[in-house]
């Protein structure tokens, strides 16, 4: 799950000239595409619906306990940490600008994803509080800072990446931990930002070519999600 992208990216520093962008690498979208399509079945499964129930029965009902809000915080903190690697002077692929729109456009596409899912699904949550369980977007954007880290920092070790998994896999227990998930929407949200973030990395070398080969220097491309309205920025300096 881990190696979902492979080398398809292209990287942009200061002062570097456009390298061309590979074709799309369909074959390595594959792992975190069955994750949601599994998740999908599993809606309208008995098979696996069951699954679910037994699941959560064995967390949360066989073995009494408190909320954790843990969750909440744990999510973000893959992004927290490329970031603080930078601070830390461990470089990774990206200079703050392109890493910072990469990030920004994962988010817009993991944000539209997930809001659009549970408002067309209108599944019921394990503790009923209300019917936006499917698919998890705590777990989504655990999976998608995590794959964020690892792409980052690749090439210096691959560790950064096993500790960004393993610390998405940890949000994704909690939510069932905390009733609020059942083991598909945690399985679908994790496919779902692994996409996020791989998808993103694609388009972004894309999207800045299209900028630099029209003269447009030391732009900002920028995703934005608001009112409903999705799209991009632009910002850029003047010469």
């Amino acid at each position: 799950m881990g190696q979902s992208v492979g080398n398809m990216n292209t990287h942009y520093r200061a002062g570097d000239s456009i390298i061309p962008a590979p074709k799309f690498p369909i074959e390595h979208f594959v792992v975190p595409a069955a994750m949601v399509t599994y998740g999908l079945i599993a809606l309208n499964n008995d098979a696996l619906r069951d699954l679910d129930e037994n699941t959560q029965e064995e967390i949360w009902q066989d073995h009494a306990h408190n909320h954790t809000p843990v969750d909440n915080l744990l999510q973000f903190v893959p992004a927290i940490m490329v970031y603080g690697l930078n601070i830390a002077g461990i470089k990774g692929e990206h200079n703050f600008v392109d890493r910072s729109a990469i990030f920004l456009m994962s988010n817009l596409f993991l944000g539209i994803s997930v809001s659009s899912l549970k408002n067309i699904t209108m599944q019921q949550r394990p503790d009923s509080s209300d019917h936006l369980s499917f698919p998890s977007g705590h777990t989504a954007e655990a999976f998608a800072n995590a794959e964020f880290l690892r792409l980052e920092y690749r090439n210096v070790s691959a560790w950064y990446g096993i500790g960004g998994y393993v610390i998405a896999a940890i949000t994704g227990y909690l939510r069932m931990y905390n009733n609020k998930h059942y083991l598909s929407d945690v399985i679908a949200g994790a496919g779902i930002g692994i996409l996020s973030t791989d998808l993103s990395y694609f388009l972004y070398p894309k999207i800045k070519r299209i900028f630099v080969r029209n003269g447009i220097k030391n732009a900002m491309v920028l995703p934005y999600y608001q009112n409903s309205v999705a799209g991009f920025s632009l910002s850029y300096h003047l010469p």
